[in-house]
């Protein structure tokens, strides 16, 4: 048995839960599953990202206190893991009283790499970043901007950052942290070649007290992302639960793509500092939109994924978000596309399957399935895709068995056979359609757990179980709209 350790980057609990977010908990959800079926021990973790100046502010707006608001959204992130059938182990926030402990510990062992000094430039509150000169939107150094950064002049603590440049660059070329895909990895090298600064990470207590205090300096709180990093540790009980022997590093840490420099720079050089491995992979997935334009509140283009889910239900959800949005890109949602999916693919490939098995088995067998041949499928392409976060690519693979399943009942034509009363060839045809239903269920099982157990208890124990109603009953509703 080996450990097995992923988690999702933790949301900033300044709104609501987006499907950004839900894609990550399913990415997680999927490679847990995986691993667990290996045998592994596995440790899946996500949680909320809870302090800063947008949650202060927005708290104040509502007047409520920052941590009244912050349990308020947290909550919903949670209930969008059970929305939509994700299992992790542990859900961590910052707020956590073991966290903010460890955080400060963590803040001490850094210590040869912090200095105080003086910053200068500009804060993006909507990012919760600083931002260089360099870097920063000219639009947004307008006072007048809508969202306009906020001009700073304060003393802050600083972290060495560019004392590890060369050491970043030399352990993400090596893949002694594996981004995945190619096209992040060159982006974060680019970065790093271009030479990186110093950040600043902490803020003045008396312009923000919603944070972790420094340790040893009531007047500093840690910078929000700087101390939200921690947690990919602080969950494992670091520096000396067993957890965190047995877990770290990272199998996978999961983020989008427009976090990535904080977790492929910033962290890894936090963790050198501390003398820790980073982790093995770190996975960047891109955006979803909708029928092409990005998701935005202001032109009512937000996916809720409740709506899908209740007409739908959560395999299908699932299905379509793992399946038909690229892994490493941009994807796009529409209702007409989803509905597509759902009924050629789900309900006419995989549904109509298992039913044609289900009935013929009943009409010519009496239920009766007899013995079921051991699946002899290669699945050397569904491991490879998963372990480098495929998972549009491990689906396709599963779908080409689907539709390989229709092909051979269609070649074979049981119905056709059970006219020449040759009862051997009928059972034989009938048994290797539940075994490749079984190995189809097998591999999507951490993908659609849900239909996954159907297949499987419709032919438990030799016998066939049929459901009262298909697996995945078609729709005509975006068409007729």
């Amino acid at each position: 048995m080996s450990n097995y350790y992923v988690t999702t980057s933790i949301p900033y609990v300044n709104g609501e839960p987006h499907i950004g977010f839900a894609m990550e908990l399913l990415y997680g959800d999927v490679l847990a599953r995986a691993a667990r079926a290996r045998g592994d021990s596995v440790i899946y973790c996500t949680g909320t990202d809870e302090h800063g100046t947008k949650v202060a502010e927005k708290a104040e707006s509502l007047g409520k206190t920052p941590k009244e608001f912050a349990d308020e959204v947290s909550a919903k992130f949670r209930a969008l893991g059970n929305l939509i059938g994700a299992e992790p182990d542990r859900f961590i926030r910052t707020t956590d009283k073991g966290h903010v402990q460890r955080a400060q510990l963590i803040w001490k062992a850094l210590a040869n790499d912090i200095y105080k000094g003086k910053y200068v430039g500009w804060y993006d509150v909507r990012q919760e970043e600083f931002v260089p000169e360099s870097q920063a939107d000219p639009e947004r150094m307008k006072p007048d901007h809508p969202q306009a950064y906020q001009k700073l002049e304060e003393e802050n603590y600083f972290f060495a950052l560019s004392k590890y440049n060369e050491q970043l660059i030399t352990l993400i070329e090596s893949d002694g942290l594996h981004i995945v895909p190619g096209t992040r990895k060159n982006e974060i090298l680019a970065l790093l070649k271009d030479g990186v600064n110093d950040i600043s990470i902490s803020r003045p207590a008396e312009k923000l007290d919603w944070g972790i205090p420094v340790p040893g300096d009531k007047t500093q709180v840690m910078y929000v992302w700087f101390e939200a990093l921690m947690n990919y540790i602080t969950v494992l009980g670091y520096p000396e639960h067993d957890d965190f022997k047995k877990f770290w590093p990272a199998d996978v840490q999961i983020v989008g793509k427009d976090i990535s420099r904080f977790h492929a720079a910033i962290w890894p050089a936090m963790l050198m500092s501390l003398g820790i491995a980073p982790p093995k992979r770190l996975y960047v997935h891109g955006f979803v939109n909708v029928g092409g334009v990005k998701m935005s509140k202001s032109l009512g283009n937000v996916i809720a994924p409740a709506e899908i889910i209740e007409q739908y239900g959560t395999d299908a959800f699932r299905y379509y978000f793992l399946r038909h949005i690229p892994s490493y890109d941009d994807g796009d949602y529409t209702p007409e596309q989803f509905e597509a999916a759902y009924n050629n693919e789900l309900a006419n490939e995989l549904g109509n399957a298992v039913q044609r098995t289900v009935a013929m088995i009943l009409k010519y067998q009496g239920g009766m399935v007899g013995d079921v041949p051991e699946a002899e499928h290669d699945t050397g392409p569904y491991d490879e895709s998963l372990a480098v976060c495929r998972f549009d690519r491990a689906l396709d693979h599963v779908w080409d068995q689907v539709r390989g399943l229709n092909q051979y009942i269609d070649q074979e034509k049981p119905w056709e056979i059970a006219k020449t009363k040759d009862e051997d060839h009928l059972r034989e045809v009938l048994a290797q359609q539940v075994g490749d239903l079984l190995e189809i269920a097998e591999l999507l099982a951490p993908f659609l757990p849900g239909t996954a157990a159907k297949i499987q208890r419709m032919f438990k124990d030799g016998l066939v179980h049929p459901q009262k109603s298909t697996l995945f009953p078609k729709f005509e509703t975006t068409s007729e709209s």
